[in-house]
């Protein structure tokens, strides 16, 4: 296993370029695009990811899983969740936490977002997949709208009383290794058994009340753990529901989470 890195001061999206190599055949396994700025940078759902100059993580990694399910694919988001905890933990000295599915969050605010990308084949296998990570990290203020809800890791080590040292690079390779070495065991299992006890240990959906965002038919219930396939169970008035994360949203009933 073998991880290329390459850095760039300006692009529109670091998913957008590796997947406009992978197009044109210039991709490996595990290369890794990062950014000092996006100008075009998305989260999930199709929502905006703000990337100050020099004071965030933009970084993505190309995958070629052409041998796993389709449908196991997004188990691929809560695996690199647990990669950035991880980093954080060890790195930051700070309490990660993870708002299913993907949002990582230190003291109930967020403070990285995932975005993966699936590209088909003609046959509608996966040919690629890109997975896209951003880190708030040397982020003094925040726009109005979400300075109750985000932060950033300078914020959270310098609330401790510590100074921050922070090093953007250390912490793109840090997240990026552990990231692989799940990534390897997901290959042999398509399922998330390696992380689903960690992740559970940081869920702070956990036990609290939340409202399942479904089209069809959204309910309430309290959040209980995600299991190995990567789905939120949910006990309900009527009993235990099960949702997937690429069918639906979850908020919390009274706030962010």
């Amino acid at each position: 296993m073998t991880i290329s890195y390459e850095y760039v001061e300006e692009i529109d999206s670091t998913n957008n370029e590796l997947k406009r190599r992978a197009a044109e055949g210039k991709c490996q396994q595990y290369d890794v695009l990062s950014a000092g700025t996006q100008t075009g940078g998305r989260g999930r759902s199709g929502h905006t990811w703000s990337s100050p100059v020099g004071d965030s993580i933009s970084t993505s990694m190309i995958l070629f899983p052409k041998q796993v399910s389709p449908r196991h694919i997004p188990r691929i988001t809560p695996m690199a969740a647990v990669a950035v905890a991880e980093t954080i933990e060890e790195l930051c000295g700070l309490s990660a936490g993870i708002k299913w599915p993907n949002d990582v969050l230190i003291n109930k605010k967020k403070v990285c977002g995932i975005l993966n990308e699936l590209i088909p084949d003609d046959e509608g296998r996966p040919d690629h997949v890109v997975v896209g990570i951003g880190v708030n990290v040397h982020i003094r203020e925040f726009d109005p709208a979400i300075s109750d809800m985000a932060t950033s890791l300078d914020l959270e080590i310098e609330a401790l009383g510590r100074p921050a040292n922070t090093h953007c690079g250390a912490i793109t390779v840090g997240i990026w290794e552990h990231f692989a070495k799940h990534y390897e065991a997901f290959l042999h299992t398509e399922d998330l058994s390696e992380v689903v006890s960690y992740y559970n240990d940081r869920l702070v959906n956990k036990g609290q009340q939340v409202r399942v965002l479904d089209p069809i038919s959204p309910f309430e219930g309290e959040a209980l753990f995600m299991d190995e396939t990567g789905a939120l169970h949910i006990m309900t008035s009527d009993g235990e529901r099960i949702v997937d994360s690429g069918e639906v949203s979850v908020r919390g009933l009274y706030g962010y989470i």
